[in-house]
């Protein structure tokens, strides 16, 4: 069985580069499909949140003032990951956040990342967008709470993960749909995805 770590982190803006800090994190653990543990909290990073990030998150500068300090989160949230490969949709934004909230804790940050969006847009092409929301909507996955929470979002990156998994399987015939075949196809070309499945469904 493997258990891969499906992380989602809120934050005051888009870029840690220009002084952007989280402002929430959720992690799931999840075994072969099924939801085995959870950790998630609030952080207060001494960061104002704009009004504008208030509005899509429902995450108010009072609730982050009351929160614990991101050191002590994100020290918890790396114990919990652990060793775990990790799991984000728009992997690349949560992935930044991540490495740079545990540097400013000399923490290491060197676990892999596995994008359901950067996946999707390989086995999904004909869908709308590759939005969460347009994909959760897209294959009636459970919505699970208000999106742009942590909780929410990771709990229905969870079940994208697991949906691309039992596609991949049936419509290529591959047995073994694991995290590394998940990481090899969001690095192939779209136009070759097919083809590479093919070949491991014959295999």
């Amino acid at each position: 069985m493997q258990t891969v770590a499906v992380l989602d982190f809120e934050t005051t803006g888009l870029s840690p580069s220009r002084g952007d800090r989280a402002t929430e994190i959720a992690v799931i653990l999840l075994r072969d499909g099924e939801i085995v543990d959870r950790y998630q909290s609030l952080m207060n990073a001494g960061r104002r949140i704009p009004s504008q990030v208030v509005s899509l998150t429902g995450i108010t500068n009072d609730m982050v003032a009351d929160a614990p300090a991101a050191s002590k989160v994100m020290s918890e949230a790396a114990r919990f990951v652990g060793r775990y490969p990790v799991v984000a949709h728009n992997a690349g934004f949560d992935r930044r956040f991540w490495q740079a909230e545990l540097g400013l804790l000399d923490i290491e940050a060197n676990q892999h990342f596995a994008c359901t969006m950067l996946t999707s847009r390989r086995i999904y092409p004909h869908a709308q967008n590759h939005r969460l929301s347009t994909l959760v909507n897209m294959l009636q996955l459970p919505v699970t709470g208000r999106a742009h929470r942590a909780m929410a979002d990771a709990e229905m990156t969870a079940h994208l993960w697991h949906r691309l998994q039992h596609d991949i399987a049936r419509t290529y015939g591959v047995r073994q749909v694991d995290y590394a075949l998940i990481a090899r196809v969001q690095a192939t070309s779209s136009a070759k995805v097919p083809t590479l499945l093919r070949s491991l469904g014959e295999a």
